[in-house]
């Protein structure tokens, strides 16, 4: 929480005020991970290439992917700690939205580096069998889905697009419905990853979308104006999603073709 540190002096200096703002420090997340991913990347090619943590190509893939054999992968475990840190550093850790969402990344992470893991240890494309996969993503993903249900204030109301006076409550519902988006959205970008740079181009885009989603229902007069649900809390997601588009744009120079780093599971799972 660097952030907190530094705005602690703005009575002092009064130009240190301007860390309050989520704004300020959307931008600050997105350039602090920027950087540094792009301090580390070289670095983090090469230790992976000294212990030989190299792509494995199923027999049955296309003939174009057989020459990828061997490219560094587990590029998540790069990634992953840039966003963390950079969350960390520059988000507000009182803010429930924050942790959870921190949450699935590290635990979705956990898991695809557990199936990369196995894929080099037994130098094949078989990782974690795809019902032990499975069944930790909904339990990873139930746990949040119950802790986000249990925290006070919740509204269980789905609300539609486009149709204002539209929004059933789903009561106890609304759990398996956060658990199918979270581990379906997990499972797509996991079948996306595939060719240089074609899951995480996405990633960015739908990234810089929530964050804007994020501000704009976590700003209640913007919401109030533009009529969405106001959801208090929700803007400081935007430091995060921040921090995951400036992680992704310095990854993607070294994952755009031809890939010198490929992310594995352990970074298509939690993105």
């Amino acid at each position: 929480m660097l952030y907190k540190l530094i705005y602690f002096f703005h009575t002092e200096i009064s130009w240190l005020n301007v860390f309050r703002y989520i704004t300020f420090r959307t931008i600050l997340a997105t350039l602090f991970a920027l950087v540094i991913l792009f301090a580390c990347g070289e670095w983090v090619i090469r230790k992976l290439k000294e212990m030989q943590v190299g792509q494995h190509i199923r027999e049955d893939g296309p003939a174009n992917h057989k020459g990828k054999a061997g490219t560094p992968t587990m590029g998540g475990c790069l990634i992953l700690p840039v966003v963390v840190v950079t969350t960390l550093l520059w988000g507000d850790l009182n803010n429930l939205y924050v942790w959870l969402v921190l949450f699935v990344l590290c635990s979705f992470g956990a898991i695809g580096f557990a199936d990369d893991y196995l894929k080099t240890v037994r130098k094949s494309s078989k990782g974690l069998s795809g019902k032990a996969k499975f069944a930790l993503q909904v339990l990873a993903a139930l746990a949040v889905a119950v802790s986000l249900y249990l925290s006070p204030g919740f509204d269980s109301q789905l609300n539609l697009p486009f149709f204002k006076n539209i929004a059933p409550d789903l009561g106890a519902f609304y759990i398996l419905l956060v658990v199918f988006i979270i581990v379906g959205a997990s499972n797509a970008v996991n079948l996306t990853d595939g060719l240089d740079g074609l899951a995480m181009g996405p990633i960015i885009i739908a990234f810089a979308s929530y964050l804007i989603f994020a501000y704009l229902s976590g700003h209640v007069r913007i919401a109030n104006y533009l009529g969405i649900p106001y959801v208090a809390g929700t803007g400081e997601l935007s430091v995060l999603c921040g921090a995951v588009v400036g992680a992704g744009l310095g990854f993607l120079w070294y994952n755009a073709h031809p890939a010198d780093l490929f992310m594995g599971d352990v970074g298509s799972l939690p993105c």
